[in-house]
């Protein structure tokens, strides 16, 4: 059985553990670890390392072509002739993308990071394709929501039916822009929506999103979907939980007046979705929500810091306080462990 090293330590540990525990004999272990084969390096990890930065690479020249105005001046001159080619033309491309992305996923299964590569220079030119149509109908209204709602229609068909957590990626971002664009058109461009700022409004966002993962977590799993849409629920949750915890339901200008008790609750909140998030995590041994938890945690406790203790407290007490707390909590943690251990020892010799 061929595995990269962080397996092979792995399935090492989890064998010497079944023997010590009687699950194995010391025959079995042997013939189980002499199974094992360390490739030299993981390919896997380096053909999906080698095409991001492709496609980050991809976004840089596109971004340093927009930038450099010259350039522009002399593209927008050669398609100047009509408004309909440069929207029809990256359509087109976009078109082309998809539908060879589509036909090398049917024939060639094993190429799995380079039709994802595909798929996404059709995301690339769909999104040029877009925002020339909004240049092209703009009437002043400021109304782009549907644009994106356009967008979220094509990343989530091709995402979904091309089972690519990549452009299913750029479907739950378009997703995103076009509830913050609906709503803040909805609202006159103000503050807020419902009594909500954008914030809380994402909140709600992100929370929905973590629910409809779930509920449809059986078909976004069978799509290679789940772990993307789980990761953008959580991020627009703990995101919106951080700002909220710093600006609360207020605008600007009525946040300089606001004192740090009237946002000390959105603080506490933030913490406790974080904890209940850790706590999740090692019930289920889920390290995604492990490390949101954990990250946003820590993004807090900093953040805390510097609102209440940066002028007021001394930095060597305010982190030797912190360090004393995570202690005990560690030390609490650690006891319940060692019980764990004591009972299985015990039901073991039963």
């Amino acid at each position: 059985m061929n595995v990269t090293r962080k397996q092979e330590r792995l399935l090492r540990r989890a064998l010497v553990e079944w023997e010590q525990e009687g699950a194995l004999s010391a025959d079995d272990h042997q013939r189980l670890a002499g199974s094992l084969k360390r490739v030299p390096m993981d390919w896997q990890r380096l053909s999906r390392y080698a095409f991001w930065t492709a496609l980050v690479c991809v976004i840089i020249a596109f971004g340093s072509l927009f930038a450099d105005s010259e350039l522009m001046e002399r593209i927008i001159a050669f398609f100047s002739f009509s408004s309909v080619a440069r929207i029809g033309l990256p359509a087109m491309l976009a078109v082309v993308f998809y539908l060879w992305g589509f036909s090398r996923q049917r024939r060639e299964t094993q190429w799995h990071y380079s039709t994802e590569a595909i798929l996404f220079l059709g995301v690339l030119f769909t999104a040029i394709a877009l925002w020339q149509l909004g240049e092209r109908l703009d009437n002043g209204s400021g109304h782009i929501a549907p644009l994106f709602l356009a967008g979220c229609a094509v990343y989530g068909l091709v995402g979904f039916f091309g089972r690519s957590g990549l452009v299913w990626l750029f479907f739950l971002l378009s997703l995103g822009n076009w509830f913050g664009a609906e709503t803040g058109y909805m609202s006159g461009w103000g503050a807020y929506w419902l009594g909500m700022n954008y914030p809380v409004r994402f909140i709600f966002f992100g929370g929905a999103l973590l629910a409809l993962c779930w509920w449809l977590r059986t078909m976004l799993i069978k799509r290679n979907l789940y772990t993307t849409s789980k990761a953008m629920g959580l991020t627009y949750l703990f995101v919106a939980l951080w700002i909220m915890s710093i600006f609360g339901n207020y605008d600007i200008d009525n946040w300089y007046g606001v004192t740090r008790a009237a946002l000390l609750p959105w603080a506490l909140f933030f913490a406790v979705a974080a904890i209940v998030c850790i706590y999740i995590s090692l019930k289920t041994d889920d390290g995604m929500l492990r490390g949101f938890g954990l990250t946003f945690l820590a993004i807090n406790l900093y953040t805390r810091y510097f609102e209440y203790f940066w002028d007021g407290m001394n930095k060597v007490i305010f982190f030797l306080i912190l360090a004393a707390s995570l202690a005990v909590i560690g030390r609490y943690a650690e006891r319940i462990w060692h019980a764990g251990n004591q009972q299985k020892q015990v039901d073991n010799q039963q």
